[in-house]
């Protein structure tokens, strides 16, 4: 019975985990697309970096104020109306970028932008509470994860390719932001007709497989967290906001900034395209072997470890004196950062289940991804008043060391207690 149920969950993983991979693709391609943009946007409007910063981190504000209301939506209405929704009014919006005219529409369009993804990725986490047993769903979040540098690798090459695109009186980055808000708009429309909101709900499965998941997951352990007051007054949950902090930190640095530092090197659009897959296509494999350490031993030293990793990634690019020592430092600083993110988010699940769950991972998500606004600001300020990207590596470096030590010290706590 039991290679019975393996089965089952496997069929299930191949039906559900490469739609939602393609859909964070197009989500992250939308969100992060704006660093392409930069190479020629900035130039039209005007934009000193400090303001580019600034506008490509705002994102993470609205991102921030709608997530937990967001992913308890998704848990009473369920997970294919409110991510359909999710997903057809961010295409929409990212498309809209192509018509800013300045700083305040600018910000403006990146603000709502959060607003309306805010809710997905954590939605996708609890999505697969769902489905899959503790045991093994740091792999299949791992899986997920890879959508992020799967999406970079792809994206790069071919937004360098849009940003040459002139037709009908619009700009490269213009027709970029219209073409690259399309495959979510019509992911929006499948997930509408195809995803099912639990196996309950699944056509696919028999009442017999619908009994043997369910008899499955009732075997992973009783969770301490189980309503939003338990979740809300649990330390941990707030504890493990300042890890997701750092860890965060370094992804959008990396994913807001890194085309510009590529191409401060002295490589043109094209080039840079093809240059900055580099690091993210390096990191696809190091995070599934980080995910698959998760499952298979200590749930806390791979989430340090992978941290450990990107710190000494972000030295090597800050010390580097070639650019193939740069490049280099980069693809190891992004295997961190995205091992980091596939085996942080197999802590909270430790001790958080039901409605704790739906707002625990929403809340800790939220909080995490503010320095995806404090980042990318931090480093264009860093740069326009220090002349070069250096000391934006070595603050990267910073954050990922605290997140490190702050993993390790709360290790014993979810350990013993989960």
């Amino acid at each position: 019975m039991a290679e019975r149920t393996e089965r089952i969950l496997a069929r299930a993983a191949w039906r559900l985990v490469p739609l939602i991979m393609a859909m964070y693709v197009a989500s992250f391609l939308n969100r992060a697309n704006v660093a392409f943009a930069a190479l020629t946007m900035n130039k039209d409007l005007g934009f000193t970096p400090e303001v580019y910063g600034l506008g490509a981190g705002i994102f993470f504000l609205g991102y921030f104020l709608f997530e937990v209301p967001s992913n308890l939506i998704l848990e009473k209405v369920g997970a294919r109306l409110w991510i359909a929704r999710i997903m057809l009014t961010w295409g929409l919006l990212s498309m809209l970028t192509a018509f800013v005219t300045g700083t305040t529409s600018f910000y403006a369009i990146r603000f709502i932008l959060g607003l309306a993804e805010a809710g997905f990725y954590p939605g996708i986490l609890l999505y697969f509470t769902y489905w899959f047993p503790q045991a093994t769903r740091c792999r299949i979040t791992a899986l997920f994860v890879m959508a992020i540098p799967l999406s970079s690798a792809i994206g790069s090459p071919v937004s360098s390719y849009f940003l040459e695109l002139t037709a009908l009186g619009l700009h490269g980055w213009q027709w970029m932001f219209i073409l690259e808000g399309i495959p979510t708009l019509l992911f929006g429309i499948v997930v509408l007709l195809w995803l099912p909101d639990r196996p309950a709900n699944a056509k696919w499965l028999s009442a017999e497989d619908k009994q043997l998941i369910g008899a499955r997951l009732a075997e992973d352990p009783v969770h301490e967290a189980q309503s939003l007051g338990d979740m809300l007054s649990d330390w941990r949950v707030w504890a493990l906001i300042l890890p997701d902090f750092g860890i965060v930190f370094g992804i959008y640095c990396l994913g807001l900034w890194l085309p510009q530092m590529v191409k401060a090197l002295g490589y043109d659009n094209i080039q840079t395209g093809w240059i900055v897959a580099i690091p993210y296509a390096i990191s696809i494999a190091v995070l599934w072997l980080f995910g698959l350490w998760s499952d298979r031993g200590s749930r806390i030293v791979p989430v340090a470890a992978s941290a450990l990793l990107a710190a000494a990634g972000f030295a090597v690019a800050a010390l580097a004196g070639s650019n193939i020592g740069i490049i280099i430092g980069f693809s190891i600083a992004a295997s961190g950062v995205f091992s980091g993110l596939a085996t942080f988010w197999s802590l909270p699940p430790m001790f958080l289940g039901g409605t704790a769950a739906a707002g625990g991972l929403a809340l800790i998500n939220s909080f995490g991804n503010l320095s995806g606004w404090v980042g990318p600001y931090a480093v264009g300020w860093l740069k326009q008043y220090s002349g070069d990207f250096r000391s934006g590596m070595w603050l990267c470096v910073s954050t990922q060391l605290a997140a490190a030590v702050l993993i390790l010290w709360l290790g014993r706590s979810l350990k013993s207690r989960a």
